[in-house]
């Protein structure tokens, strides 16, 4: 399978393994974790979990959730489910298969989660295979991934994104004909400074006005602010 580093989320509290080369787990996981609003005994959809990194999260906040995530790379899709096992979750597991092409059922998940490529195919491409394919969107596989997502939630199910800024537009878009009106939530690298990623979520057949929340600012001069060690340290909602 590859060379892995021995690691931890949320602080230590999840045992993590993630392979050498290839995307390396950054903040955005855990950040879309503590957005998914799950309730224990429901059931979570990821497109593209990697190595189990938000899973492991929400499972960790939220005991007794269900989780299943969706991986096309072979060698991450058996290092999720070793994760999941080795912090003895029996209810979260990792199948293989294409997230533009979900093989569940419609209706079937109460909620949805992803952090999808979003780098334009057209750019340079990492000589990193792995990492290509998990930073590179081709044409259509956001709307694709969206699409299928939202066919796999039941009604009033969530579906949560983790995007850059610069891909507000095209989220936005496919997410309002896929669900209906669109929580923004702006994560700033600094207090003043523009916000690089953002986290979007709709509901599936919900006609709610649009809403910006005021967001959470990651960095101070300090490092890390409180506010963001609550969520990336602690595993606290994001709300």
């Amino acid at each position: 399978m590859g060379e892995f580093t021995e690691g931890g989320l949320l602080g230590g509290r999840v045992a993590y393994r993630q392979l050498v080369r290839g995307h390396r787990t950054g903040f955005e996981p855990v950040l879309l974790a503590a957005s998914c609003p799950a309730r224990a005994g429901e059931l979570v959809l990821e497109a593209g979990t990697g190595a189990g990194a938000a899973l492991l999260c929400l499972a960790a906040r939220v005991p007794g959730v269900g989780g299943i995530g969706v991986e096309l790379d072979p060698a991450l899709a058996q290092l999720a489910n070793e994760n999941f096992k080795n912090n003895g979750l029996t209810g979260v597991f990792c199948v293989l298969a294409d997230a533009a092409r979900l093989p569940f059922p419609a209706n079937a998940f109460d909620h949805a989660i992803a952090n999808p490529p979003w780098f334009n195919s057209a750019g340079t491409l990492s000589p990193d295979e792995k990492r290509s394919r998990a930073h590179h969107a081709g044409p259509g596989l956001l709307t694709a991934w969206v699409d299928g997502l939202a066919r796999c939630l039941r009604p009033r199910g969530s579906l949560t994104l983790i995007m850059p800024a610069a891909s507000l537009s095209a989220a936005s878009a496919a997410l309002r004909k896929a669900c209906g009106g669109i929580t923004l939530l702006p994560l700033w690298p600094r207090a003043g400074a523009p916000a690089k990623m953002i986290i979007l979520t709709a509901r599936k057949g919900t006609n709610s006005p649009d809403a910006i929340l005021p967001g959470l600012v990651l960095h101070d001069e300090a490092g890390i602010t409180p506010e963001a060690q609550a969520v990336l340290r602690d595993g606290m909602s994001i709300y």
